[in-house]
């Protein structure tokens, strides 16, 4: 367990910085754009048409509760990233949600299998205060960084902070580094 957390055992804490929309999987979409060779956007279907991924593993939350045996399934983002082809100058992302919410994120941060978008949670759907129909997750970091209600990327040749980042909180996050606020 990463320092200064506790086991939150079967508990999820519900945590928003936005009240939870309404979002069905009819109305959801995935962009990825920016310094990219292909734009496109994704529908539900042509979303789960990708390769099917999980993880399995822990979460980790700022405000100090870690979840372990978590399963999340989806598709990699990597399979994403493969279809727009990123440019060699990407070196950050700004994932942003349906509600408007952002965090910002070095693309190495999700790349190489270490980022998904999920769209179940324990072999059923994602619920909508857990950030469903679909959101990012990218377990190795503070699970802010794991926007709800994803809705796209846009990548970037430079760090744009986003809510969080831009409230006070350190631009990467790493749970076992303690990152939690801007300094740390």
């Amino acid at each position: 367990m990463p320092p200064g957390q506790y086991d939150a055992g079967d508990e999820w804490p519900v945590l928003s910085a936005e009240v939870t929309p309404d979002l069905t999987p009819a109305d959801w979409t995935f962009r990825i754009d920016g310094l990219v060779a292909e734009p496109r956007t994704w529908d539900w279907e042509q979303a789960h048409a990708l390769p099917a991924s999980a993880y399995e593993g822990a979460i980790h939350c700022v405000t100090s509760w870690s979840k372990f045996g978590v399963r999340f399934g989806g598709v990699s983002l990597d399979a994403f990233l493969h279809m727009v082809r990123p440019h060699g100058s990407a070196t950050h992302v700004v994932a942003y949600a349906h509600t408007g919410y952002t965090t910002s994120l070095p693309l190495a941060d999700v790349t190489g299998g270490r980022a998904w978008i999920a769209w179940e949670y324990d072999g059923r759907p994602l619920p909508p205060e857990h950030g469903g129909p679909a959101r990012l997750i990218v377990p190795h970091l503070y699970f802010w960084k794991s926007a709800k209600w994803i809705a796209g990327l846009r990548l970037l040749d430079h760090d744009e902070p986003g809510f969080w980042e831009g409230n006070g909180y350190h631009a990467r996050g790493n749970p076992w580094e303690e990152q939690r606020y801007s300094g740390d």
